[in-house]
């Protein structure tokens, strides 16, 4: 326990929390889920993340608070702490926040740009939108290399400077102003797109069952959706529960917040919809418009408000920036808490500013990469046949080395390593049944068909048509 203080524990209970729910409500919440809820068929989508949630999110988190807690180390040095051999699911989830981070910082970058923009137009200044048309916007601004680099450069700055505060005197004390703020904003915002009119369209394509998109090969192609958005959003399989989970106190629930976190994060999802859909139905486009929806899409509803639109365009922007550096700090603080292991295990000091520092800059230089590479329009070479770096690195980490890591936790984790941790200081393990069953037989299950959809996906080998 000694080598846990040394890196840092959470102040409170309240604290710990807002860091783990600021960890996983991200892009992956406000950028990716309407538009994955979009492309999926609305409430179908919905309702097989919601199950996945219940079955897998749910066990897979308790797993991995309990595994970090039990070994006060971060993913890779808990897995090892279990059996040499299981190093390497440790690793996994190490290369994959390292590998998110290059494009999460980009697309923060992006989230600070808008931002900006929308406040430009609220004061009449010269660097908004304007009358630009959204699309021609965007593609100008992705394809302009020295633009991306510096907003990706100022996110990578501000996660770094945040994480070198260390856990209660950093990433605790952002998160407890930034995740109410969030939630305020996302309200005001939700508000003002379900009363617009025609937004009853929106509503009724997020709720009402519609089960065509399930024919044929669909309900695979949904469910792989859904699991890679449902590991993504809930930063499961990349280390950050892990980590986290390792500078818990003792005395605190487990079961308890490993419910608050998914619920939490799953409420944000669908207030992130509400958001989003009934705006884009009002205006009349497209709610499967892909990763455009964020800035392309929703910024065509800004312009089309009047006076309000900047506004409201501003808090939205605000509140997805917020989103995504309070997982991105996550993501840093995941990565870097495997390498004070490291030092700790060698004999050394372990130095949180000089590592962060470190490593954040690594980040910094994938961050620059990505953006340089202007989503495939800047003429770079490209790999893993996807059409740009943003989606190659996403398919090696979220469409095949979290839900691999996921499997493989799910299948190896000692189920009384959890429920002994779980059941200290006399708390109760009301779910025990449940999580021991969904562990054996549901999570495995699950993440194999994930994976091969997520695979089949990605690569269009269509495997299931």
């Amino acid at each position: 326990m000694e080598q846990q203080h040394n890196k840092g524990q959470w102040g409170s209970s309240f604290g710990f929390l807002m860091a783990a729910v600021g960890s996983a409500v991200g892009l992956g919440n406000l950028w990716g889920f309407p538009y994955k809820m979009g492309i999926n068929g609305g409430f179908a989508f919905l309702l097989l993340y919601l199950i996945l949630v219940v079955f897998v999110g749910f066990v897979i988190c308790a797993g991995e608070l309990a595994l970090g807690r039990h070994t006060g180390k971060g993913v890779v040095g808990a897995y090892k702490s279990i059996d040499k051999k299981y190093s390497f699911i440790g690793w996994f989830g190490w290369i994959s926040p390292l590998l998110i981070l290059g494009f999460y910082c980009m697309l923060g970058g992006y989230c600070i740009k808008y931002a900006l923009a929308n406040l430009g137009d609220l004061f009449g200044a010269g660097w908004g939108v304007g009358d630009t048309d959204s699309g021609a916007f965007f593609t100008d601004f992705y394809t302009d290399q020295l633009q991306t680099v510096i907003y990706s450069v100022i996110f990578v700055l501000l996660t770094i400077f945040i994480v070198r505060a260390g856990v209660s005197g950093g990433i605790e004390k952002f998160t407890k102003i930034a995740m109410p703020a969030l939630f305020l904003m996302l309200v005001i915002v939700i508000i003002r797109s379900v009363t617009l009119p025609g937004a009853s369209e929106g509503l009724e394509f997020m709720f009402k069952p519609n089960w065509e998109v399930f024919k044929g090969s669909g309900f695979i192609s949904v469910l792989a959706a859904a699991g890679g958005q449902m590991f993504f959003s809930l930063s499961l399989g990349m280390g950050i529960t892990v980590t986290y989970g390792s500078y818990m106190k003792k005395n605190e629930n487990i079961e308890r917040n490993a419910l608050i976190i998914p619920f939490a994060d799953t409420v944000i999802a669908i207030m992130a919809g509400l958001a989003v859909m009934p705006a884009v139905f009002a205006s009349g486009l497209d709610p499967a418009g892909g990763p455009g929806l964020l800035f392309v899409t929703l910024q065509t509803v800004f312009q089309a408000m009047g006076k309000l639109g900047p506004l409201f365009g501003f808090l939205l922007y605000g509140l997805v920036f917020i989103a995504a550096i309070t997982s991105s700090i996550a993501l840093l603080e995941a990565v870097s808490a495997v390498i004070m292991d490291k030092r700790a295990e060698k004999g050394k000091p372990i130095d949180r500013k000089t590592t962060t520092t470190v490593m954040g800059l690594i980040v910094m230089a994938e961050a620059i990469l990505i953006s340089l590479d202007g989503l495939g329009a800047n003429g770079f070479p490209q790999f893993f046949g996807q059409s740009n770096w943003l989606d190659a690195f996403d398919l090696v980490s979220e469409g095949v080395l979290m839900p691999l890591g996921a499997c493989y936790m799910a299948i190896i984790l000692p189920t009384k390593l959890v429920d002994e941790e779980i059941t200290l200081e006399g708390n109760k393990f009301r779910t025990q049944m449940f999580f021991d069953f969904c562990i054996k037989f549901v999570a495995p299950l699950m993440m194999v068909l994930v994976l091969i959809g997520q695979i089949d996906t990605f690569f269009g080998l269509k495997i299931f048509s």
